[in-house]
């Protein structure tokens, strides 16, 4: 498919994010946000536009939070013994941004889809605003539980799909995570898929082939 090449960093006035934009057509049929993890940034899910469809507009997103040098969050959190420990109105805040940066782009299919902590950023925005994104994905994410006051309602959850990714040996967020997002998304009424893999907190290319399959027919871009 060949490699797809990315703008320069450049901030977006609405709501101050960073991003760069890469597409391999003049005219995209569909568009892809794709977030980082913590402790990351945008350049770090660059490779992966070469597996994704070529009618796709990729866009890579860097997370409002510098925690190091070229080292960037969505919000601050801690690995404990109970659990990921996280600051809930970072995460908030983030959300909103994410939500005025779609709002702000030129109208056309978008999915939401993160690693990690850009997965469960992706979750929370697609779940509370379901209008904004035909769908979105987690890789190596969970859903944050502390987000389910705020989810939309069934009705309004109908239009939108999931795409759920999670390794077996996953050693930062436990497979558990994923069967407790397929389980959520169930309930609330969320047209998903669940795709776990023999791998650790990583991406790999048969998620890769999965998730762009998923693309094709939730952007519609076979039509």
């Amino acid at each position: 498919m060949g490699d797809m090449t990315f703008s320069e960093a450049v901030r977006e006035p609405q709501a101050g994010l960073f991003f760069r934009k890469g597409s391999r057509t003049s005219a995209p049929k569909g568009r892809l946000l794709l977030l980082h993890g913590v402790g990351s940034n945008e350049a770090n899910l660059a490779s992966l536009a070469a597996s994704l469809p070529e009618e796709l507009e990729v866009i890579l997103l860097r997370g409002p939070l510098q925690v190091g040098p070229q080292s960037f969050a969505w919000y601050q959190v801690n690995f404990t013994s109970n659990g990921p420990s996280f600051n809930q109105e970072q995460a908030e805040s983030s959300r909103h941004l994410l939500q005025h940066f779609i709002e702000a782009l030129p109208e056309l299919p978008t999915v939401i889809a993160g690693f990690s902590q850009g997965g469960i950023m992706s979750a929370s925005l697609g779940v509370t605003e379901p209008e904004l994104v035909a769908g979105f994905a987690i890789l190596s994410g969970r859903m944050l539980r502390e987000i389910d006051p705020l989810i939309a309602s069934t009705d309004r959850l109908n239009s939108i799909r999931a795409f759920i990714a999670h390794g077996h040996q996953d050693n930062i967020l436990p497979v558990a995570w994923a069967k407790e997002a397929d389980a959520w998304l169930d309930r609330i009424g969320v047209v998903h898929e669940t795709h776990l893999y023999d791998m650790a907190h990583e991406i790999v290319a048969e998620e890769l082939a999965d998730f762009s399959s998923w693309l094709t027919h939730t952007l519609s871009l076979s039509k």
